[in-house]
């Protein structure tokens, strides 16, 4: 049935809202016909200039609130809207407005969406980058040493069973007892000058990865390939050194603190689907690369200091430095991955050189036979 078979809607009573106040007013509506179109005619209360909406316009839009009201609204982007409560007055509306039941299209929409992405992210990114770091920080100060070392043991474990397929045994420890005897001569010989809350656990893990890394709780690890790598014990002292500046400073609990945050974080949001374990491990590098860059530089400082008070020179860690970053870029056994939290081995190696007061005249922190006894200590 056309508009022209209708018979003339009387006028009628609704509300109006205009979209930019919270005022509700009651309106009058009726339809007037033009010659070229038909409109909604909306009359004020305050008498002012009626409002006309083109017939063709009107869109009815869902309200979650009401199911029984009809809230009617126009194509496009304009925020007003007429609440017909009146079930006989929407009925007839229906009937004379032939675009009423498209779907209403909000131009600004996808704006909106953008925008509030945009928030979420932020939101994300403030809590892992800005909120979690703090925390981590001030719960690194709080966590007693016993349970520092418990979480540093279980990572120990943890690392040990990543890096092998023997799960059950995991990666084996290096422990030719000579060997031993060399590495603990080397631990003694920088331990006077360190006062830890506990003790230092150095460990080295039969694995051809040039690497070393600290633990939470005292925990040192140096891999099987940075011993073959290194050529002096002076070049292993330095990086020893280097890692019990990250103890000193509890740089590894607070890593660890900050990964397990951020990754909780992120699992909560992201859930367990495909590529949400990858994600996962890039925001788990960023935030090592981003804490790394503001704690490697004290933790040569550190070795530098520790070096200096024990007799042994600085200059070598600096070398060691040189080297693995020049030459040595095999994907395997290089420190590649070590490396990208580790920035700019040049300007740390010319630092260690200019950090060195002893010079070549030194009582050598192992000798000759102990050196080789260190290298070989997998090959029990």
């Amino acid at each position: 049935m056309s508009m022209t078979d209708q018979p003339p809607l009387t006028p009628s009573f609704a509300d109006y809202m205009d979209g930019e106040t919270a005022r509700v007013q009651r309106v009058q509506l009726e339809i007037i016909e033009h010659a070229d179109r038909s409109v909604l005619r909306i009359t004020l209360p305050d008498g002012g200039v009626p409002i006309d909406w083109p017939l063709a316009d009107l869109r009815l839009i869902p309200d979650q609130a009401d199911k029984k009201a009809a809230v009617l609204g126009q194509a496009g982007d304009n925020p007003a809207r007429v609440v017909v409560s009146d079930t006989d007055l929407a009925a007839r509306l229906t009937a004379v407005c032939p675009n009423l039941k498209r779907r209403h299209k909000d131009p600004n929409v996808l704006k909106r969406l953008a925008v509030l992405s945009a928030g979420a992210v932020a939101s994300v990114a403030l809590i892992i980058f800005v909120l979690v770091p703090v925390m981590a920080d001030q719960l690194a100060l709080m966590l007693p040493a016993r349970g520092e070392k418990a979480l540093g043991d279980t990572t120990f474990e943890q690392i040990r069973q990543a890096l092998t397929e023997n799960t059950e045994y995991g990666l084996p420890l290096c422990d030719a007892p000579d060997g031993l005897v060399a590495l603990n001569k080397m631990l003694d010989r920088l331990n006077p000058g360190t006062d830890f809350p506990y003790e230092i656990n150095l460990h080295v893990l039969d694995h051809e990865m040039v690497n070393a890394f600290a633990l939470p709780g005292g925990h040192i690890v140096l891999f099987r390939g940075l011993l073959k790598d290194a050529t002096s014990p002076e070049e292993v002292a330095g990086v020893l050194g280097h890692e019990m500046g990250h103890v000193d400073h509890r740089d590894p609990t607070r890593l660890a603190l900050r990964s397990a945050g951020s990754v909780g974080v992120l699992g909560l949001l992201l859930g367990d689907f495909a590529g949400g374990a990858a994600v996962l491990f890039l925001t788990e590098r960023l935030i090592q690369a981003q804490y790394s860059r503001g704690a490697e530089a004290d933790s040569d400082t550190y070795a530098h200091a520790l070096l200096g008070q024990v007799g042994l020179p600085t200059a070598p860690m600096g070398d060691f430095f040189l080297r693995l970053g020049g030459d040595n870029t095999d994907e395997d056994t290089s420190l590649l991955s070590h490396l990208a939290s580790h920035p700019d081995l040049k300007g740390r190696a010319q630092a260690a050189v200019d950090a060195d007061q002893v010079g070549e005249v030194y009582t050598p922190v192992l000798s000759v036979t102990e050196w080789r006894d260190l290298q070989n200590i997998c090959d029990s």
